[in-house]
């Protein structure tokens, strides 16, 4: 049956979860231009508007290091207490306005200590910014929850460290951990020590992998290191050929294991020539828990809403298909199972029946 056509306003009244959200790539423009300022930064253009611009056209370059570029203007205001309260506080109101119920914010501690705050203080600011913002969006009658996951940069040595603060403010806001950066010539299971540790104190954790580096990278993840969710994971597809799936493919959608998916950065990156072409929709297709991310939500112009239209308008989604993903990603959510089941079931499906 073919669905009509979904207009952008009900989509955006749609609730929305994300998993797969990084708070250094989805700052205001305005914001970035105004701490910008404040801090001496130099900037390519003070124009928020035009520096939203710049973000995108140097995400779509091509240019590996222009992309890296981008988050070197994000980082840079981020240093401060002043500005790690006010970038967290918005990135919330930010996702309250796009219908986001529920949200995991994930980033690096580490790269926000050259202002001198340690990555103890930086975690408990930004939880700080985070609970300010869940406040302001409750009192306007928007309410999103919003866990965080802290991130080990996995080319750096600080991993370990990271994953001993995820452990420790575990009770205060931190729902999980991941691996972050360079994926490709940096596997996984060079911090082993870490997610042994995050398990013996049962953190659940994600992974980016099968997104720069293939298949191996996902079955260390998942096998060696024992990660419960995959970040990207768009090279899965390699072990599927004519729909059937290989001993990994099948290891993956027989348990459950999440997929983050992030379709618009993913044809940044050339992991996807395009959104119909994009394995999100295939493997949906195929019954793998997929979920519909947006990654960086400045540097890839991009929003939850805006996603999903580009999955309604080029690969053919029906409104069904976006409670499946949302479902998806609530039922793997790092929360406990009362409040995925709760958010399920009095918020997320009855905003999709009052849509279909």
């Amino acid at each position: 049956m073919t669905a009509p056509r979904i207009d952008t306003e009900t989509l955006r009244r749609l609730p929305k979860a994300v998993l797969h959200d990084h708070l250094d790539g989805g700052l205001r423009p305005a914001t970035v231009v105004e701490l910008a300022a404040e801090i001496g930064h130099t900037l390519p253009t003070t124009d928020p508007d035009e520096l939203a611009a710049w973000y995108f056209e140097a995400a779509n370059s091509g240019d590996l290091v222009r992309y890296i570029a981008t988050f070197e203007h994000t980082l840079a205001v981020m240093q401060t207490r002043e500005g790690l309260l006010r970038t967290a506080e918005e990135y919330v109101l930010d996702l309250a306005a796009d219908g986001v119920v529920y949200a995991e914010v994930r980033y690096a501690p580490e790269l926000n200590t050259r202002g001198g705050l340690s990555m103890s203080e930086v975690v408990e600011t930004v939880q700080q910014g985070l609970a300010a913002g869940m406040a302001k969006a409750a009192a306007a009658g928007t309410p999103v929850r919003v866990g965080t996951l802290l991130c080990g940069m996995r080319m750096f040595d600080r991993v370990r460290e990271a994953a001993d603060l995820a452990v420790a403010y575990r009770d205060a806001g931190v729902v999980g951990f991941d691996i972050a950066g360079a994926e490709d010539g940096f596997p996984p299971a060079d911090h082993l020590a870490a997610f042994e540790h995050l398990r013996r104190e049962s953190v659940p954790f994600t992974i980016h992998a099968g997104e720069a580096h293939g298949l191996p990278s996902i079955h260390q993840a998942l096998q060696v290191c024992g990660a419960q969710r995959i970040g990207h994971g768009v090279r899965l597809t390699e072990d599927i050929v004519d729909g059937k799936l290989g001993r990994l493919a099948s290891w993956v959608r027989d348990r459950r294991i999440a997929l983050e998916m992030c379709p618009t950065s993913n044809l940044q990156t050339g992991c996807a020539t395009s959104i119909a072409e994009h394995p999100i929709t295939a493997l949906k297709d195929l019954g793998f828990r997929v979920t519909l991310n947006t990654d960086n939500r400045l540097v890839s112009g991009t929003t939850m809403t805006r996603e999903m239209s580009l999955l309604v308008e080029e690969a053919g989604w029906t409104v069904e298909d976006l409670r499946t993903v949302t479902v998806n990603a609530l039922k793997s959510a790092f929360v406990p199972f009362d409040e995925r089941k709760a958010l399920i079931e009095d918020v997320v499906l009855p905003g999709y029946a009052a849509a279909l």
